[in-house]
């Protein structure tokens, strides 16, 4: 299922792949987003966190299940739009505590092992969520 609407710039078309993960997720807690934007050659993936896909609730888990979670979310949510990992741009990490970082860099690296995004890895005073990991990215189709 994919939504399109005109664009204005490129070839005006903008589409939102349904991730069956994570977009009926997100329309059943009427949330303001997609999981993932495809515009003009890009694939532009929210923040990710460790949700569980059936419910949407978040169980206790290590930084390394969170982290690989995610990871699983994301590359699903490129699939889904005609990319891939190895196409990823860009990725953002967004974390609740910089003691998690050499654990969610070690999961990370196992998903981008040759090929290497440029990154940024922010820690977040005053956390939002019941997790820890958050990662969004930009990718060509």
């Amino acid at each position: 299922m994919t939504e399109t609407q005109g664009s204005p710039a490129g070839d005006g078309r903008i589409s939102r792949p349904f991730v069956p993960s994570i977009s009926g997720f997100l329309d059943a807690k009427n949330i303001p987003a997609s999981a993932v934007v495809r515009a003009d050659g890009w694939v532009y993936v929210s923040g990710l966190p460790p949700a569980d896909p059936d419910t949407g609730a978040y169980k206790t888990m290590t930084i390394d299940e969170q982290t690989r979670i995610v990871l699983e979310r994301l590359k699903e949510c490129l699939e889904v739009s005609g990319s891939s990992l190895d196409r990823v741009v860009k990725c953002t990490v967004y974390c609740s505590n910089a003691g998690y970082f050499q654990a969610i860099n070690d999961i990370y690296a196992e998903y981008f092992a040759a090929h290497r995004p440029a990154r940024t890895f922010v820690c977040t005073a005053g956390w939002f969520g019941p997790f820890d990991v958050e990662i969004d990215c930009v990718a060509l189709v």
